[in-house]
């Protein structure tokens, strides 16, 4: 399954045409008000009736309309705590960024960045040492809970500094979820942030930001420039990096012990086999 697009996107524009891990497809609201979505037979259309040539399965979760090119048998991936009553959920912005989705994703879960791209707001020099965590694979998904940095303005809200604690959770190739608190027990994570990615291609991608907050001092409007300003500094470097596909090699590129999130990512990718946005794990020339 792969999210396509924010729901508030499809108001009156029936169904819009993207692509799909390469593939042309229609999305979005039929003739009869229904969520539908279709393989485009001769590449993007403007008759979009004409050009269907397959359904595909459709679904609407978290505010997205997700689809898929196959028939997952799995469903997708719930946040549980976004039912709870208290909290605010919102779609933070979807946007196309000009990166491989897994290239986007390990970003996502990199804290030793911090400091360097984020000043004054989730890092700050000298505070930059990542101190050692845990990672482990539950249910099919990568989680670490006890990532702790310090954090000038670690949200919206924040007036002060503070030491915030980060979960991580990797539960989709192409999908990520960060639970975040800097005060109260970290049973109730204040602020969660879902990056969910739907492959245009293998070297361009839409992200939708998904969030799910307890924050009752914060406008919709406040929330939203939060998101984009953190987001806004995170897109030219992850549209810069090469290769711009992730190398699932580790002999590729060198990991420090900040990495380990990024390793035991890149080390499921190569276990679930996958092959789109990344460079797959091959013998060297000359090894042994």
């Amino acid at each position: 399954w792969h999210p396509i697009f924010n729901l508030p996107e499809l108001t009156g524009a029936g169904m819009k045409q993207t692509r799909l891990l390469g593939e042309p497809i229609a999305c979005g609201i039929d003739d009869r008000g229904h969520l539908a979505a279709f393989r485009l037979s001769d590449g993007l259309s403007h008759d979009v009736p004409g050009a269907k040539q397959e359904s595909l399965p459709v679904k609407e979760h978290l505010g997205y309309i997700w689809t898929s090119l196959g028939n997952p048998a799995e469903e997708i991936f719930s946040i549980p705590e976004a039912e709870e009553p208290d909290r605010t959920n919102m779609n933070g912005f979807s946007v196309g960024v000009a990166c491989s989705a897994p290239r986007a994703i390990e970003n996502f879960l990199d804290v030793a960045h911090f400091a360097y791209v984020h000043p004054g707001i989730l890092g700050v020099e000298p505070h930059t040492e990542v101190a050692d965590y845990d990672v482990t694979f539950e249910d099919g998904e990568i989680w670490t809970r006890n990532v702790d940095y310090y954090q000038p303005r670690a949200s919206t809200s924040a007036t002060s500094g503070v030491v915030a604690r980060y979960w991580y959770r990797v539960p989709h190739p192409y999908a990520a979820v960060l639970y975040k608190t800097s005060s109260g027990p970290a049973s109730r994570m204040e602020m969660i942030l879902a990056l969910l990615i739907h492959p245009v291609t293998e070297t361009f991608i839409r992200v939708h930001i998904f969030n799910s907050l307890l924050d009752n001092e914060s406008t919709n409007t406040e929330i939203l420039r939060f998101n984009q300003e953190i987001f806004g500094q995170d897109k030219p470097i992850v549209e810069n990096q090469h290769p711009k596909l992730l190398p699932l090699d580790p002999r590729v590129e060198t990991p420090i012990r900040a990495d380990k999130l990024a390793v035991a990512y890149r080390r499921r990718l190569s276990e679930l086999g996958v092959t789109y946005g990344v460079i797959p794990t091959r013998a060297l020339v000359g090894s042994v």
